[in-house]
């Protein structure tokens, strides 16, 4: 597959009519096959992303509640956890089909804890890369669509209609930023001028070998 040099504009096509289609909740997660041609498998793990963001976006707002009980609200950031991690998983796995493609990463140590990076000549490092880009750029989805709900309110006064109206301008003007950003990027990297590496995040806080509270309980359990 060639990676097209304009992901921007199809990834927030993407993004808006799931969230059109789901009525702005979150709808079935993807699921990748390994299978299926890479480029299919791309959008696919960009898909599984966002809706891992839609679904931490919807436990977000449930978590802030204020008359439900505590137990609820401890399944809710549980369920934030889960979301999160997925989420990043998802993020990783767009950077390594990507810079596999791109020629940027030695393809059979791409999915493993340490990728080995293959640096262009003279190339820069962006420090920042196109899955994490893409990731941002849903986030933003997510944020164009509730405030594009204020802005359609009947129920408020015309400031409130108003003052969504500027900020969904503003939201609608930096996920463009983010796709030209992004376009940029593919660019560079494919004419040799950049390179991005697949970061690892390394959540430790999920991981019950690392996590230190959890550590403590297992061995506590243990006696």
């Amino acid at each position: 597959m060639t990676i097209t040099l304009h992901l921007g504009l199809p990834v927030s096509e993407l993004h808006d009519a799931t969230l059109t289609a789901a009525g702005g909740a979150p709808v079935a997660a993807p699921t990748p096959a390994s299978t299926s041609e890479h480029k299919d498998l791309l959008w696919q793990w960009i898909a599984t992303n966002h809706f891992f963001n839609s679904s931490l976006w919807a436990e977000e707002d449930l978590a802030r509640r204020t008359t439900v009980s505590a137990t609820e609200i401890a399944q809710n950031k549980r369920a934030i956890d889960k979301f999160n991690q997925a989420r990043n998983d998802a993020t990783e796995r767009v950077d390594e089909i990507l810079l596999t493609e791109l020629g940027l990463v030695d393809a059979a140590s791409a999915q493993t804890d340490a990728p080995v990076s293959k640096v262009p000549a003279n190339a820069r490092l962006n420090s920042e890369t196109a899955g994490s880009i893409i990731d941002r750029m849903s986030i933003m989805a997510l944020k164009i669509h509730a405030m594009r709900a204020q802005t359609l309110r009947t129920d408020v006064n015309t400031a409130h209609v108003s003052s969504s109206q500027v900020k969904l301008d503003k939201l609608l003007q930096q996920r463009g930023d983010l796709g030209n950003c992004l376009d940029t990027l593919l660019a560079d990297t494919q004419a040799g001028r950049a390179y991005f590496k697949v970061y690892r995040q390394f959540k430790m806080y999920n991981d019950p070998r690392f996590n230190p509270a959890l550590v403590a309980e297992q061995a506590k359990a243990q006696g």
